[in-house]
């Protein structure tokens, strides 16, 4: 996920995504902020709603429960009054160019 810096949602976003990065994926041993498996965050103050868009590494992970029932964990402490809405997609498909220059790094992966 790319973040702008001219977002309106910028702070809020860039908060949530450090948060997030403390979620690891249990069988690559790296957070999904690097890994690329989340796509975008809406937070809409407003209808106090965050909106995460992400994927996993594959329709069968066996890990998906586990990683989508931390991200609502993560979301729910960092907006405790906010609804928190998690839709998995698999459009694009995740594929490891999706991994950041810090995650490549982390695998031992050259870039």
């Amino acid at each position: 996920m790319k973040l702008e810096i001219t977002d309106p949602q910028y702070e809020g976003k860039l908060l949530l995504m450090q948060k997030l990065s403390e979620v690891m994926d249990p069988e690559l041993g790296l957070n999904i902020i690097d890994l690329g498996l989340v796509y975008d965050i809406e937070i809409d103050n407003d209808k106090k709603v965050v909106s995460i868009i992400m994927t996993l590494s594959t329709p069968a992970c066996p890990a998906g429960g586990f990683i989508k029932g931390n991200v609502e964990l993560v979301a729910r402490e960092s907006y405790p009054d906010f609804a928190i809405a998690i839709t998995l997609t698999f459009d694009p498909r995740w594929s490891s160019a999706m991994v950041s220059e810090a995650g490549r790094q982390a695998l031992g992966w050259k870039s």
